[in-house]
């Protein structure tokens, strides 16, 4: 039995001489692919027709940026903001929403109709057209890190290029006050009738208030905070309640005033602040105490004249107390007649507190939604710059398109990987063996020489070794045989057999492919080339020689190309 050789070569691993030879011998079909290619390449590139562009460059500015106190009101007010398009947004963002836009049927509409109108003059069919297929057209970009945005259109039409850039520029710069004024315009128009209805609220809460006043008999400026009421011209004139407050302070002074003279007696004399005093019996008072005084210092304590102005002093001194006690109760008395003129009852109050705390809210909002009206009305009549170009639509001087030598090299690049997988895939397809390694894999046998297939000059050597060696370990001196394996060339197999006899001097070498006839030499020789054998013809050679059970002294391999190497 006989085991197969294993291969040199790794499946896995692609020899890179083998790929090259079999471009070689394929090579008529490799140029024709190319050929091919490059020709359908180059009449696709110089029958296009060439593409114009033109392009410029626009700034993307913020247009709510210092507005003033317009952005005040935008800080103040989020819904009015959002209605007017003031509200701000994260920068990246809206600048990519912009482009989106500023890329939408709503913006460029114009410009896609003037296009569609002079291509149908120029005799174009457009009927199929749609706003889709024209936008590839026009690129609008924005530069990455900033607010400029750059914009290109391309068309085969070289006079409608630049009248379309053109029109491109004027609808942006258009379309970049748009959006302000419109939001300004609803922003105004819903302030205007937020107005109507408030106004017409806050005259009804007034009215309510002071009818509700009138039936109650309060004051105006009842119900109404202190702040409020301590800023008005007539100040708490005019309130009930307040001169209930006062009235009720007062009545309070006056009872102190009232305990704090019945508690001095005959000892010291009360003076009221509100009251004036008796100017008489104050001036005898003090007369007496003047002669007290300067008897006091002559005579001793226990005189007679003395005691008896002691005495007078307290009967006076009780007397004015009397007549301020009295003067002090009749006031009190007018003070409590006056707070109970002035005093409502509580639900009485509070419900003309409410209403008239309505009354204000209301007439307070319709102030502010005033200044906000006049805010808006004020900005909107404020003229703002379009966006700003920083370079004019401008037509470039060459085509951009069909880049020829790019759309050539191209071409022929794929001409040549295409026409190299169909060599590759046709060489494979013919079954032929070329590599050596796959050879060693598919023969049962070693590989004993490898001879330059046109030099049979050099094969005597080989011819010497196999004769003494390989060929002469077979027992006795019976014949030897000579497979050829493919169809190796007559002349080679001619040159290859004379030069193996004449090594083998007496020995009987018969060449045969017939393996019934070769299993009865003493050993065999296995003879191939590279291309002559399909691997097919290799696994069945393969099947039948183990079968066949004859010893194998290896195989010889005549290259045409090693002479080259």
């Amino acid at each position: 039995m006989v085991s197969p050789f294993p291969s040199a070569a790794s499946d896995d691993e692609i020899d890179l001489r083998q790929m090259v030879r079999a471009l070689g011998r394929q090579r008529r079909l490799l140029v024709s692919v190319a050929g091919a290619s490059l020709l359908l390449s180059g009449l696709y590139a110089f029958t296009r027709k060439p593409v114009w562009e033109a392009q410029f460059q626009i700034v993307l500015e913020d247009q709510d940026s210092g507005m003033g106190r317009l952005a005040q009101l935008a800080a103040q007010n989020p819904m009015l903001a959002n209605l007017a398009g003031l509200g701000g947004s994260n920068g990246a963002s809206s600048l990519e929403t912009e482009v989106k836009i500023l890329e939408s049927p709503s913006v460029l509409k114009p410009v896609y109709d003037f296009v569609l109108k002079e291509r149908r003059q120029a005799g174009e069919n457009l009927d199929r057209y749609t706003f889709s297929d024209w936008l590839p057209n026009l690129k609008v970009e924005l530069e990455k890190g900033t607010s400029v945005l750059n914009i290109a259109y391309q068309d085969t039409n070289k006079d409608l290029v630049l009248p379309v850039i053109k029109r491109v520029s004027q609808t942006y710069q258009s379309y970049s006050g748009r959006d302000r004024s419109r939001g300004l315009t609803q922003a105004v128009s819903y302030l205007e009738e937020q107005l109507i209805t408030l106004k017409n609220q806050a005259n009804n809460s007034m009215r309510s208030a002071q009818a509700f006043a009138l039936s109650n008999g309060l004051g105006l400026q009842d119900g109404m905070p202190a702040a409020i009421t301590a800023g008005s011209e007539t100040g708490n004139s005019g309130s009930v309640e307040n001169n209930r407050e006062a009235t009720q302070n007062k009545v309070n002074a006056l009872e102190q005033q009232l305990t704090a003279a019945k508690a001095a007696g005959a000892t010291r004399v009360y003076v009221a602040p509100q009251l004036e005093a008796n100017v008489e019996l104050y001036a005898k008072l003090q007369g007496l105490k003047a002669q007290l005084q300067e008897k006091s210092a002559l005579l001793r304590a226990n005189d007679p004249s003395i005691q008896t102005l002691q005495r007078q002093i307290s009967s006076l001194t009780k007397v004015i107390n009397r007549q301020t006690i009295g003067l002090l109760e009749g006031q009190l008395q007018t003070a409590n007649a006056q707070l109970t003129s002035l005093t409502r009852p509580r639900e009485v109050v509070l419900k003309h507190r409410e209403l008239v705390r309505a009354a204000i809210r209301d007439e307070a909002t319709v102030v502010e939604l005033e200044r906000q009206l006049q805010t808006l009305r004020l900005e909107k009549a404020r003229q703002t710059d379009p966006w700003e170009l920083i370079s004019t639509p401008t037509l470039l001087d060459t085509p951009v398109a069909p880049q020829k030598k790019r759309i050539v090299a191209l071409g022929l690049l794929a001409g040549l990987i295409a026409g190299s997988v169909a060599a590759l895939l046709v060489d494979r397809r013919t079954g032929l063996v070329f590599s050596i390694d796959e050879l060693q894999g598919l023969l049962p046998c070693p590989l004993l020489k490898h001879l330059p297939a046109l030099a049979p000059a050099k094969w005597s050597d080989a011819a010497d070794l196999l004769a003494r060696g390989p060929l002469s370990t077979a027992s006795g001196s019976g014949p030897i045989a000579l497979i050829c394996v493919g169809n190796v060339p007559d002349d080679q197999l001619q040159a290859f057999s004379s030069e193996l006899r004449r090594a083998l001097g007496g020995r009987e070498l018969l060449v045969s492919n017939d393996l019934r006839q070769t299993s009865a030499c003493a050993t065999q020789l296995l003879l191939t080339t590279p291309g002559v054998a399909t691997r097919t013809q290799l696994s069945q050679l393969n099947q039948k020689l183990v079968l066949q059970g004859t010893p194998l002294a290896g195989w010889v391999l005549l290259d045409p190309e090693l002479e080259l190497s």
